[in-house]
C-alpha cells in the first residue's frame, strides 16, 4: 500500500495528466484561453458540483450528466469564490474532456 506521500505524488502526476489531456481536447482559440490553475480549479470544481449533486452517489448502471449545467455551475462557482468571469460556452469543453479523460481511464 502505498504512503499517502506517494499517494500525493500519484495524484499530482494524474492531475498533471489531465490537464495535458484538457489542453489538447479543446478547440484551438480555447488552449490558451484558460490558465493551469483555472483549469485545476475547474477540475476541482467539477468535483465538488458531482458530489452536491448527488452523482457520485448514484447506484444506476447509468447516469446522465447536463455538461452545460455542470459548465455553468463551476462558473457561478467562480464568480462566488472570485476565481474570474467565464463563459459557459467555453467551460463546457473543458467539462466534456474531463469526463473523456475519465472515461479513458477506467
Amino acid at each position: 500500500m502505498p504512503s499517502f506521500e506517494e499517494e500525493l505524488r500519484m495524484d499530482e502526476e494524474e492531475s498533471v495528466r489531465e490537464i495535458a489531456f484538457i489542453r489538447e481536447q479543446l478547440p484551438q482559440d480555447l488552449k490558451t484561453a484558460f490558465s493551469d490553475d483555472d483549469l485545476y480549479y475547474f477540475l476541482d470544481a467539477i468535483v465538488d458540483y458531482y458530489y452536491d449533486s448527488g452523482i457520485l452517489e448514484s447506484t444506476a448502471e447509468e447516469v446522465d450528466i447536463d455538461l452545460q449545467a455542470v459548465a455553468n455551475a463551476i462558473c457561478e462557482q467562480a464568480l462566488r469564490d472570485k476565481q474570474g468571469r467565464f463563459n459557459p460556452e467555453e467551460v463546457v469543453y473543458v467539462v466534456e474532456a474531463d469526463m473523456d479523460f475519465q472515461e479513458q481511464s477506467l
